[in-house]
């Protein structure tokens, strides 16, 4: 089986194609931006009917949510021309399609958990780009998987974890809104959890995160915790830091479409984070009480 990954040095890509690699049968045809412009859809459309990859797996994306609400053409294009493209050259070829989406595709109301088939209201450009592009997706390709996630973290590239410690170096009191609610998650447990789902015939719409839920506010906290972090977290309103893009103020998401389906859950979102500090050497090995969820 030949898999075609887009974003391939990006914060998923750096975990997934690894995985990949060392799964036997699969032969990959990797992509990143400095050998691929997905703004050049002529280019991306010739690259794949080269390939003739048996699945597209598509992981990168325009991911800065405040720029985009200035860069909105460049977002779209990178974030729904681009997937269009490779959907139809997926239903072209015979391929399937997994597509990578994000929480931002709803308004974020309430307190209940988001189903696959909860209806989407996003707020912002970014979330307006991943939600036209599903929609695009299922319309165009019969073979396609939407996986939607949220609050990434990685070992490559910016993330709140490496942010929050940076803060806290400089800082005695850093500030974190505590009525955004979601769930963290590790793009190496989200990277076997898509390397399960490839070659599957198990198509819609996924919901693929880390157990668990918090708010930014209690995120923050565990990690200065596991890290030894002398800084204190100040639990504050969206309100208090405003930001160009509106986010959503619940990201809860529903995980019964993994259940239903077959495919294991991921650990909780405090085990992912506890791993991940120790991998990139921000705690030891045996500093990690409290990393599990209670």
């Amino acid at each position: 089986m030949k898999v075609f990954v887009t974003g391939a040095r990006g914060q998923l890509g750096a975990d997934l194609c690894p995985l990949l690699v060392r799964k036997k049968g699969l032969t990959l045809d990797c992509t990143d931006r400095e050998d691929l412009d997905l703004c050049d859809t002529d280019a991306v459309r010739q690259r794949v009917l080269n390939s003739r990859p048996d699945v597209i797996l598509h992981a990168a994306a325009y991911t800065d949510v405040d720029r985009a609400e200035r860069e909105s053409a460049l977002c779209r294009r990178l974030n729904l021309d681009a997937t269009v493209c490779l959907a139809e050259a997926a239903e072209q070829i015979g391929a399937s399609f997994l597509f990578l989406s994000s929480d931002y595709v709803f308004s974020g109301e309430g307190e209940e958990f988001y189903r696959t088939s909860s209806p989407k209201l996003p707020l912002s450009v970014y979330g307006l780009s991943k939600s036209l592009a599903e929609d695009a997706v299922l319309s165009l390709c019969s073979r396609a998987k939407i996986i939607r996630t949220s609050w990434l973290f990685g070992r490559q590239g910016k993330n709140f974890v490496y942010t929050l410690l940076s803060r806290a170096e400089r800082q005695e009191e850093i500030p974190v809104v505590c009525d955004q609610i979601g769930s963290p998650t590790y793009t190496k447990d989200l990277a076997a959890a898509l390397l399960g789902m490839i070659g599957t015939e198990r198509y819609g719409v996924y919901h693929v995160t880390n157990e668990g839920v918090c708010s930014r506010a209690e995120f923050a906290a565990e990690i200065l915790r596991l890290a030894g972090g002398s800084a204190r977290i100040l639990p504050v309103e969206s309100s208090a830091l405003p930001t160009a893009a509106r986010r959503p103020h619940n990201s809860r998401l529903s995980k019964d479409c993994l259940t239903e389906n077959g495919f294991p859950r991921l650990p909780h979102w405090k085990d992912a984070l506890a791993r991940f500090l120790r991998e990139t050497g921000a705690i030891g090995e045996t500093n990690t009480e409290g990393g599990a969820p209670p």
